[in-house]
């Protein structure tokens, strides 16, 4: 028996909610999950904007990314820093924690191992 795949057309343009954290311009929102119980992953959006602060955030899942739009200032725990742009692809391992900027403005696309709603 085969599944029928789902289509979000023009995904990019949803309208991403607001992390909210004070003084950092950052939106995320979940836009497709799978229907697995025990391995769900979720895929999104995620958009910076330039902030005043950056946002530091500690992954409790694995967290893959690619850079669709703009550029993001992308920095782990060790130091290791990259000035990303568009095509750029991340590998977060649970457990990191990363930082991140934009000079500008960046839209990444990202694939988590985690329920829906848990980032």
């Amino acid at each position: 028996m085969s599944s029928a795949m789902t289509y979000y057309k023009q995904a990019i343009k949803t309208d991403l909610p607001s992390m909210g954290q004070p003084g950092i311009n950052a939106f995320l929102g979940d836009v497709a999950v799978s229907d697995d119980a025990e391995k769900t992953i979720v895929a999104g959006f995620y958009r910076m904007e330039k902030s005043d602060e950056p946002l530091v955030y500690e992954y409790t899942y694995h967290e893959m990314k690619i850079i669709v739009e703009g550029e993001m200032i992308i920095k782990d725990q060790t130091g290791n820093e990259v000035h990303a742009t568009v095509g750029d692809v991340f590998y977060f391992p649970k457990g990191s924690v990363i930082t991140f900027q934009s000079p500008t403005y960046g839209v990444g696309f990202f694939c988590g191992q985690r329920k829906e709603g848990e980032a």
